[in-house]
């Protein structure tokens, strides 16, 4: 008990209070005439032009119970406590108009966009006043028992709307950081990727320049299309996250798109070998087997000492499928890194697909990634 009133203390006000609208003026508006023509026209009421007023003015509280949800909170059933009042010692009668059960919509909104601090002294300063109106009205129990179950019913009603906006915005919140680590996730695998074929053909052109300058060029020419589809990538990402209109998505790479990574006349040679029926592979797990294998051979040309072959290798069996990308290169010196981000990125692909993924050294040397993913997705 003690953390929940701590934890209600510490509430904030909701940050989504919409602005005064028409809605409020309008219900502003029919509550003040419903007032007017109660004090012309219902004779039972005692001191019906001082009751009239009273009520008029506890009227406007309504355009700013969300901005303002103490305070009119407090105004309104103030003005419901000084009719209390009133009835105690003048005993006129009946002094209660329709239009004061505004006074319910400003407990409503106390507790839908109050803060904690304000939601614990309105809702006690309304039960003080609640009561001392049933006691200057001589209620007896079922009177007192229905005003009760009144009040509790629209506490309850506001803290369950505010508990729905609450979860609709975690959830929101939810949604887009998973969005932020998919970016994160896609710009390592296909940028990083594109940026360290560069840094490669960069390296041997050097090398190359000044024992073959006639073969500089067509190593120049190679960065020039790398680089030119890292920028369009970039830009296709920069486009999906600025525009708010429906966005025409390039198809997303996969299996088929392998060979594409092979290579015969650089270091390392990579080698494609897909085995099985892979035509049929649910999206997800397609896409994932492309970039699964577009980081492996990222990190095997990133770190693989001396590597002259990485193989890549799809096969599928029965209901999963399976990637090995392995290299000849050899172990750095020195003690294990730790993990990057892209096998973090890798690992978190295969475990969302409901699939497993290790990398290590392999047993004849160099470098192994196996992934082994389901056929259909089970996201």
């Amino acid at each position: 008990m003690v953390s929940v009133r701590h934890s209600l203390w510490r509430e904030p006000r909701p940050a989504d209070a919409p602005p005064v609208g028409r809605l409020d003026g309008l219900l502003v508006g029919l509550l003040a005439a419903a007032a007017v023509i109660e004090g012309a026209f219902r004779p039972d009421v005692a001191w019906r032009p001082l009751v009239t007023v009273l009520a008029l003015a506890l009227v406007p509280a309504v355009l700013w119970r969300r901005q303002h949800p103490l305070t009119t909170a407090v105004a309104g059933w103030g003005v419901a406590g000084l009719l209390s009042v009133l009835q105690l010692t003048a005993h006129p009668g009946d002094l209660g108009l329709s239009a004061m059960m505004a006074v319910l919509l400003l407990l409503y909104s106390l507790v839908r966009w109050g803060s904690g601090p304000e939601i614990v002294i309105g809702t006690a300063f309304v039960t003080v006043v609640a009561a001392l109106g049933m006691y200057a009205s001589s209620a007896d129990g079922a009177e007192v028992f229905g005003g009760s179950v009144l009040l509790l019913l629209v506490i309850a009603l506001a803290v369950l709307f505010r508990y729905r906006a609450d979860l609709w915005r975690r959830q929101q919140r939810e949604i887009r950081n998973q969005e932020r680590v998919a970016l994160a996730r896609e710009l390592h695998d296909t940028v990083a990727h594109h940026v360290s074929a560069i840094a490669v053909q960069a390296q041997a052109g050097g090398v190359v320049a000044r024992v073959q300058p006639e073969k500089a060029t067509e190593i120049l020419s190679a960065i020039e299309a790398e680089a030119s589809r890292t920028l369009e990538e970039m830009r296709s990402m920069v486009r999906v996250l600025r525009e708010d209109s429906t966005v025409v998505y390039a198809p997303q790479p996969g299996v088929a798109d392998l060979s594409a990574l092979a290579s015969t006349g650089t270091t390392p040679v990579v080698e494609v070998s897909l085995e099985g029926s892979l035509s049929r592979l649910a999206p997800a797990v397609d896409v994932a087997l492309y970039r699964l294998a577009q980081e492996s051979l990222t990190n095997a040309a990133r770190h693989a000492r001396g590597a002259t072959r990485v193989g890549i290798e799809v096969r599928r069996e029965s209901h999963s499928v399976t990637l090995r990308v392995s290299d000849d290169g050899q172990a750095q010196p020195g003690p294990a890194a730790e993990p990057g981000f892209g096998l973090l990125g890798m690992a978190e692909r295969a475990h969302l697909l409901g699939g497993s993924l290790c990398a290590g050294p392999g047993p004849d040397g160099g470098w192994v990634v196996e992934a082994v993913l389901p056929v259909e997705t089970q996201v």
